[in-house]
């Protein structure tokens, strides 16, 4: 019941980031509706291009960068705002497809958007390694977990179970509760195995202390999520500003006659969303595990306490009853052998 819970938890961050991103998403392609309608039709593929790289980098797909996804963004971005914002008139004429891969090729030489796109690409490579590492952590915890289904139960430990819970039965002894050393002993014994992932789990639970306290600076990864849609306008107000000069610019490199009339969209007032506190899911999360820190070590102990087990009045001790339960052995290895 406890693995289940704590891998259950283990999920949750990741619909969170989820989330996240899908709010974020639809957040920003309400600038282009809002601000820059000429645009938001063509734009669209564009910017769920760039946010499902994004989700591929932050759940640990190598072959996503960040700065290149950015960058490409950038690139696709510049025809649009080139040919319907900083040149309006080139919006009914024809316009080769020749013509828009020059426009992106020329995009890094030209830097019509100033330098918001690599300060969007460098703060997104910086939030989102945390994430995505934290996101490495929880399927590293999920594997330790998992390996818990392949330790085997020897068919002594069973033998061992039925003497102790059921064996007083057969003396007409119903209510009589097993001793908690004689628990222990028998838990331990049966356990072994499940102790040798004490070690794995520590530094699992290690890593993920880190890695939170890493996240928990000033929610990084949510306001760099949140902050593109005003990265990308900014950078469009950019290119419209220094109209002028970019379409001289392309229309020397490209050889070809542009317009050089900038128009100047107005600007809308940005709308402060409440959005969930990834951090706090975070450090719920945290909370929870720390108390299972010693988790596989503690298994035995968990699982005799409460009402299964009495100390403090007469009890089972494996052969009779009696008040006070001594062990046979202090070593794993002789009790296994004694009761299993």
């Amino acid at each position: 019941m406890v693995l289940t819970v704590l891998f259950s938890l283990s999920i949750s961050p990741s619909d969170t980031f989820y989330s996240l991103l899908s709010f974020t998403l639809n957040h920003t392609l309400s600038l282009f509706d809002l601000a820059y309608e000429p645009i938001a039709r063509e734009a669209r593929p564009l910017v769920i291009t760039l946010y499902s790289d994004l989700a591929l980098y932050l759940y640990g797909d190598a072959g996503i960068s960040i700065e290149s996804s950015v960058h490409h963004f950038y690139d696709v971005l510049f025809p649009l705002v080139y040919r319907h914002l900083v040149n309006p008139g080139l919006r009914s004429s024809s316009w080769s497809a020749e013509g828009a891969e020059c426009l992106r090729a020329t995009r890094p030489d030209v830097n019509p958007f100033g330098p918001h796109p690599q300060v969007l690409a460098q703060g997104l490579a910086q939030a989102l390694a945390g994430g995505r590492a934290l996101a490495r952590a929880l399927a590293a915890g999920a594997d330790v977990l998992n390996a818990t289904e392949t330790v085997g139960m020897a068919r002594e430990c069973g033998r061992a179970l039925v003497r102790m819970h059921y064996c007083p039965h057969c003396r007409g002894l119903t209510l009589i509760r097993p001793c908690g050393g004689l628990c222990l002993n028998v838990m331990r014994g049966c356990l072994a195995g499940l102790a040798e992932l004490q070690a794995p789990w520590s530094r699992y639970v290690a890593l993920l202390e880190g890695l939170s306290a890493a996240l928990a600076g000033g929610h990084e990864l949510e306001l760099a999520l949140l902050g593109i849609r005003e990265r990308i306008n900014d950078a469009i107000l950019s290119a419209q500003l220094h109209g002028p000069h970019l379409s001289a610019v392309v229309s020397h490199l490209a050889k070809t006659p542009v317009n050089t009339t900038c128009i100047h969209c107005s600007l809308l007032t940005t709308v402060v969303m409440s959005f969930h506190d990834v951090n706090v899911s975070f450090r719920e999360f945290m909370g929870y595990i720390q108390r299972y820190k010693a988790f596989f070590s503690t298994l035995p102990e968990l699982l005799c306490e409460g009402e299964m087990v009495v100390d403090d009045y007469t009890c089972w001790g494996g052969e009779d009853v009696v008040e006070r339960y001594c062990a046979p052995s202090q070593t794993v290895q002789r009790i296994k052998n004694h009761y299993l």
